[in-house]
């Protein structure tokens, strides 16, 4: 896996699951992938080993939030709560790096519904060619002829590097598990919720770290690295049951 030098080396992804309500581990996985993306849903099966339930809300970081995981989750009746990536700034830079001018970015281009089809700012219509279906999404492209390209005296502003192509468009069409879920990111309520996120979901880990010092395991091979988890997790679950039930009893008692 990549290392925060920037290098490789031996590594496991550890991931802890928390009760939102007292921070109690639910679920605790260790692999070897240098992707979180995958790791949800095994995540939600460890809840529902350990509980005998399915969580009826999840909160989760960008690094977990892509399609799959949000049809997967609506699958299972999950109300799923996380960040999805927004791309535009890596379609910027895409476009950047082919020279196209800033001026026709993807925002100058308007898609007209009822015919489907975009309009380039010179007033030519890009037509549908073709489409490219994936989990939850898809991409339907578009592009002006070559011919209406080619004499057009906006050519090296809008495709420089099109030799014997038009410019081409790419329209997303989320599936409707993704458009509710990004309707719902844009409620206040929604936002409120993966605000605590962070408070909720960190709290195991830095605990873990400063409080029982692993910061590394001590052993070698993924099946004892799970075992190492699973001890350090089962310790810190005492610790926080102290907390919340036998100190409060012990006052209790004292009062």
């Amino acid at each position: 896996m990549k290392e925060g030098s920037g290098g490789y080396g031996p590594n496991y992804n550890v991931q802890i699951t928390t009760d939102a309500k007292n921070k109690i581990i639910v679920g605790a996985g260790v692999s070897q992938n240098s992707s979180d993306s995958g790791e949800l849903m095994p995540a939600v099966e460890r809840v529902e080993e350990n509980l005998a339930q399915t969580p009826e809300q999840l909160v989760s970081d960008g690094g977990f939030t892509h399609r799959q995981n949000l049809i997967e989750s609506a699958a299972k009746g999950i109300d799923f709560i996380g960040s999805f990536p927004e791309h535009n700034e890596q379609s910027e830079g895409q476009l950047k790096r082919r020279g196209v001018a800033p001026e026709f970015y993807v925002p100058a281009f308007q898609y007209d519904a009822p015919q489907d089809c975009y309009r380039c700012p010179a007033g030519e219509l890009l037509r549908q060619s073709g489409q490219e279906n994936r989990t939850g999404v898809i991409h339907q492209q578009y592009r002006a002829g070559a011919s209406v390209c080619a004499p057009c005296r906006f050519k090296e502003q809008c495709c420089p590097q099109n030799a014997s192509k038009g410019r081409l468009m790419t329209r997303a069409v989320e599936a409707p598990q993704v458009q509710a879920f990004k309707q719902k990111m844009q409620t206040e309520e929604a936002k409120a919720i993966y605000r605590q996120r962070g408070a909720v979901a960190e709290f195991p880990n830095a605990w873990i770290k400063e409080k029982l010092g692993l910061r590394r395991f001590h052993v070698r091979g993924l099946l004892k690295a799970k075992m190492e988890t699973l001890w350090v997790c089962l310790t810190y679950n005492i610790q926080q049951w102290i907390r919340l039930v036998w100190r409060a009893r012990l006052v209790a008692s004292a009062g």
